[in-house]
């Protein structure tokens, strides 16, 4: 079997304009004090590639325009809706006033693993990531109405945030489609 890498043209990657008006799934993602850019770069860019509504910038998160934050997010941070907060208490009560259900991806007593998570498919979520070195903050944690965390098996008990986004990301996805009866593998 013969492996041939595909071009842009081939991958068919909608434009910037036709991306603004194709179907967001219905979560927002929120990082609560992330400080690294490239981070930042890389949600985008995940959020970007697992179509999510928005992205909200808390706290120390720079915002875009930025050349860290475009180095990791290659033009992301123009196709992805996004705002910023300054408190991300302020972001995640004002969601939960929306109608979100606020997860916090966090190691926490009575968290549910990644992979048993139940979700209704016309529910809408916010999903809030943490700081590198602190996580979520606590009374972040005290509004959400579940954790969720990434089972782990290594010496270490956390990984990147961005890497924790993708992992959790497309989690949603598969579940929401796989709910909606699309497969969730097919771009169809």
């Amino acid at each position: 079997m013969l492996f041939k890498k595909l071009t842009s043209i081939e991958l068919e990657r909608p434009s910037e304009e036709d991306y603004q008006v194709m179907e967001k799934i219905p979560v927002v993602v929120v990082l609560d004090n992330v400080r690294s850019q490239h981070n930042i770069g890389s949600v985008f860019r995940t959020s970007d590639a697992f179509l999510v509504e928005k992205v909200i910038l808390c706290g120390i998160c720079a915002t875009p325009p930025s050349p860290e934050i475009h180095k990791s997010a290659l033009g992301a941070e123009f196709s992805v809706k996004w705002e910023y907060v300054s408190s991300t208490l302020e972001a995640v009560r004002g969601l939960k006033r929306d109608g979100y259900s606020l997860i916090g991806v966090e190691q926490t007593e009575n968290s549910t693993p990644v992979q048993n998570m139940e979700m209704d498919s016309s529910g809408k979520y916010a999903l809030i990531f943490g700081n590198e070195v602190k996580g979520v903050s606590q009374d972040v944690i005290d509004e959400c109405d579940m954790c969720m965390e990434i089972p782990q098996w290594g010496t270490k008990h956390s990984l990147n945030v961005s890497v924790s986004v993708g992992i959790v990301l497309w989690s949603f996805l598969h579940r929401i489609l796989s709910q909606k009866g699309k497969n969730p593998i097919s771009k169809e």
